[in-house]
């Protein structure tokens, strides 16, 4: 077998790396992103390849020999953005320390570095694999050189994969292709009027661009001909720049390629300097402490004479940790594989229920001597997600109260910046303690297991070392919400919501399959007409779903001015679609495609098939710990993504319906929550009059601004001041403004001028805000919660700029969180009391949707509505509309 180099298209890892992930810096606010996503790119292509030899292949950033040839080559490329620019010594530094060769040459681009190392490897022997993602390096495809798309979890293309997608031509036609269509990221001209369609079907045809010219009288198509031959320069010229030279006079050693061992050293300090945890290794790590991984005992328990003596210390100790085993993730999907326990740091227990190895506890005993423990609520029980194990134990019939302690929740409470909380990292973090991955146990890909099917002795370390590390963690963690005047918060609102937030999610919501499935025929017949009005303009059938088509279509067929262009072309993304939809019609029926086309397939198809099969319900999972202001996500599925603004996104709520006939959806709303939060911050007796005296916000904002009387005010001007309102809660430009209004900046600037002279002192408060933040570094909500701004000292003006509008944005947008939070605790607790049978079903941004049988109707009415609305004392009043119906819909 022959050995395997991988070369590596290096500005193209960086570029994808950058824009695929967005805002990540370390603590001290250095971006990130390019290093992290470029070197996990790399590491994924030597853990998963294990190539014998590899090297990096970078562009200079100079001119080269293709500049001379043409002016206008890359000539209308963007300034690389700074952040990218501060992370490229960051990214060599990392390849050098893996004494990985890094490859650029004066006067020659990455390409022709790979093209030439392709070249050269090949003749001494190698299988040479290029990671790129750019289409011009399929041109060095051959019986020895493939093309390897490391975002595609590793796909190779080959010479029948170049035929495939060029309609049965090869590698060597890829530079006529692309001689006659151009390339418009790097700005080669190309023939106008001819995309790859046209350029493959001529190529095909005539097998080189001389044999188009020498054939031009049989070209099809007067429009086609006339363009070739007033165009032939072109052609020829950018066939030329798009041939890769691969004889890049370069210093070729094979020995130099092999793959070398790392500079472990030097590696992880740049991990640790990053900030990288998921690459740093523990005994790299000052920090680390790998003895606590081996100081410690852990037993297996499988003796109710044993369970009973633990039983009776957790009684005694009144506080454990605890966590269970199962088969799935999915709380409603799982069984019970096991429980870990732990009062002791260093020591824990794991009680094996369902497992193979037939070395348990049965069930019956386990609840015989457990349930009482695990029910009484003066014991305090601690866990990781602690949610998940509330609602395995209750599936199993025990109903576990007490709970005291998530160490999930208060990481988040504590750096909400952060990307995920998981107790890997958590421990890694606090305790310096490596635990063992969970695809150590399971295994990955085919080879993965079951954890009932996991060695027993396996389980158990693994199992035993969750509840222990969570048991360390507890006493770190609410030492640092003391510390962050967090605990009033975490106590008094998180953990009763983690509580009410199980609740929900086990109450499900039901849906009308047969409403989902009409708007779904309905939503196929309306994609028909649109895709025919659409491939109408276009004077072709294409698939609408495919970028490139798109791409040639918009803008080398209908010559649609460019709004945006990225490495793969023009831009073809919704951003770009509403910037051209008043202008281009087949923009506006483009967007409406899309539209549709989604929610049919996220909503309108899926959702029926999400069932669960047990109570033909929909369970989604509330998470708590996922945006940065406090707000509540849905996952698996999605439900707070539903939109309201169109007329299918709106109807898709009509397949929301009560559990049977005898009840009615009831749904409650905050009304301008953020702005009446806004009123109370900032004591404006303005915007507060609005408030107390129950006004139109959007329509007296309007008076204010065109200095009018109300019954003057039109649909127009209301909708211009409701876009300034909330322009002003989200820190929106006068740039910004104008777009969303259609107007000039200068406009634009002259309504801001006005609404701060009407609304003085929330400019005051705005402009405190932001300086706050700067000093600080964080800002709070009216219940404490924290968010973190590290950017907004910045150097870079973008990234500065983005965190003073997160800062004005935070505090309201946060303490619309801890309010809706407080409500639902409210509500949840006054239904307990007066033991009705209604239940909560959805949490949606400001709004909680309740199922409610009709003999309680007019009381819960009047019960949510009180408790929301009274949840916190605000300076202004707060307002709760309320809605009742057979479905979700609250009509047009």
């Amino acid at each position: 077998m022959s050995k395997r180099l991988f070369l590596i298209d290096g500005h193209a890892f960086i570029f994808r790396a950058f824009f695929a992930i967005p805002h990540l810096s370390n603590s001290k606010g250095e971006p990130t992103n390019a290093i992290y996503g470029f070197w996990a790119m790399v590491q994924k292509i030597l853990d998963k390849e294990k190539p014998d030899a590899v090297a990096v292949c970078l562009d200079m950033g100079k001119p080269t020999f293709r500049h001379e040839k043409y002016e206008g080559y890359k000539a209308d490329r963007p300034e690389m953005h700074e952040d990218l620019v501060e992370q490229l010594p960051g990214i060599r530094e990392l390849v050098e320390a893996h004494n990985i060769p890094i490859f650029e040459k004066e006067g020659y681009e990455a390409d022709d570095l790979l093209g030439t190392l392709a070249k050269k490897g090949s003749h001494a022997g190698f299988e040479v694999f290029i990671a790129t993602s750019d289409k011009d390096a399929m041109q060095l495809v051959n019986e020895k050189v493939k093309i390897y798309h490391a975002h595609k979890d590793g796909a190779v293309i080959d010479e029948a994969g170049v035929k495939e997608k060029l309609d049965g031509l090869s590698p060597k036609d890829v530079i006529e292709i692309m001689g006659l269509m151009g390339d418009a990221s790097d700005q080669v001209p190309g023939v106008p009027g001819v995309g790859e369609k046209t350029a493959v079907k001529l190529i095909k045809e005539f097998h080189s661009i001389k044999g188009v010219y020498q054939n031009l009288d049989k070209v099809k198509g007067a429009k086609l001909q006339e363009n070739l031959k007033e165009n032939k320069d072109k052609a020829e010229l950018s066939k030329e720049l798009v041939t890769i030279d691969c004889d890049v006079p370069i210093d070729f050693s094979e020995k130099n390629l092999l793959r070398k061992t790392p500079d472990e050293k030097k590696s992880q300090e740049l991990f640790k300097k990053f900030e990288f945890r998921s690459f740093i290794k523990g005994e790299i790590i000052e920090e680390a402490k790998p003895e606590a991984n081996t100081n410690r005992d852990y037993k297996l328990i499988t003796k109710t004479s044993e369970l009973e003596k633990l039983a009776a210390a957790i009684q005694k100790k009144k506080i454990v940790s605890i966590d269970t085993e199962t088969t799935s993730t999915d709380p409603f999907e799982a069984r019970l594989v096991g429980v870990s326990i732990s009062i002791k740091a260093g020591e824990a227990f794991f009680i094996p229920i369902f497992h193979d190895s037939g070395k348990t506890i049965p069930f019956k005993e386990f609840e015989k001597v457990m349930k009482p423990i695990l029910e009484d609520g003066t014991v305090k029980k601690c866990g990781q997600n602690i949610k998940y194990d509330f609602h395995i134990l209750r599936e199993a019939g025990i109903e576990m109260r007490g709970l005291y302690f998530d160490t999930m929740v208060a990481s988040y409470l504590l750096t909400p910046n952060k990307l995920n909380h998981n107790l890997d990292d958590i421990s890694r973090e606090n305790l310096g303690i490596f635990k063992i991955k969970t695809s150590d146990v399971l295994g990955t890909g085919r080879n993965q297991i079951s954890m009932n099917e996991v060695p027993i002795e396996k389980i158990t370390e693994y199992a035993s070392e969750d509840a222990d590390c969570v048991f360390q963690l507890v006493d770190i963690l609410e030492q640092g919400l003391k510390k962050n005047n967090l605990t009033d918060l975490f106590f008094n609102l998180e953990m009763p919501l983690v509580r009410v937030l199980a609740e929900t999610e086990k109450n499900g919501v039901a849906i009308d399959t047969k409403v989902l499935k009409e708007l779904s025929d309905k939503a196929e017949g309306e994609l028909d007409v649109l895709s025919k009005k659409i491939q109408k303009i276009a004077g072709e059938e294409f698939n609408i779903n495919s970028t490139k088509q798109l791409q040639e279509i918009l803008f080398n067929k209908l010559k649609l001015p460019t709004v945006k262009k990225t490495k793969t072309g023009f831009s073809t993304d919704v951003s770009v679609l509403e910037k051209l939809a008043s202008d281009y019609e087949i923009a506006d029926f483009l967007l409406q495609y899309r539209e549709r086309q989604k929610l049919k397939s996220t909503y309108l198809d899926a959702l029926p098939e999400i069932l669960n099969k047990k109570d033909n319900l929909i369970h989604t999972s509330f998470n708590q710990t996922v945006t940065a202001t406090g707000r509540l996500s849905s996952s698996e599925p999605n439900l707070q993504n539903i939109p309201i603004k169109s007329s299918l996104g709106r109807e898709i709520r009509k397949g929301f319906v009560p559990r049977n006939k005898n009840s009615k959806l009831l749904s409650a709303d905050y009304s301008q929550i953020e702005l009446r939060i806004l009123a109370h911050f900032s004591g404006d007796e303005v915007l507060s009059k609005a408030f107390h005296e129950d006004l139109d916000i959007h329509s007296y904002t309007a008076t204010l601004l065109y200095n009018i009387p109300e019954h003057e005010v039109t649909h127009e001007m209301r909708n211009a001041a409701k876009t300034i309102n909330f322009s002003i809660i989200y820190g929106k430009t006068a740039y910004g403004l104008s777009k969303d209004l259609g107007i000039s900046v200068k406009e634009a600037e002259l309504f801001i001028n006005s609404y701060f002279n009407r609304y003085e002192k929330v400019k005051d408060f705005l402009d405190s805000q932001k300086e706050l933040a700067k000093k600080q570094g964080y800002l709070t909500t009216i219940l404490g919660r924290r968010s973190y701004f590290p950017d907004i000292n910045s150097r870079n003006m973008m990234a500065r700029q983005f965190a003073e509008r997160a800062a004005i944005n935070a505090p309201m947008q946060g303490s619309a969180a801890d309010l809706i939070k407080k409500a639902m605790i409210d509500v949840e607790q006054a239904l307990e009391k007066k033991k009705l049978k209604t239940l909560m079903t959805l949490q949606v941004h400001d709004e909680l949707v309740f199922d409610v049988p009709l003999s309680e109707l007019k009381e819960v009415q009047d019960l949510v509505k009180e408790k929301m609305e009274h949840a916190i004392k605000l300076k202004v009043p707060l307002k709760v509309d309320v809605y009742t119906g057979p479905s979700w819909y609250k009509g047009d």
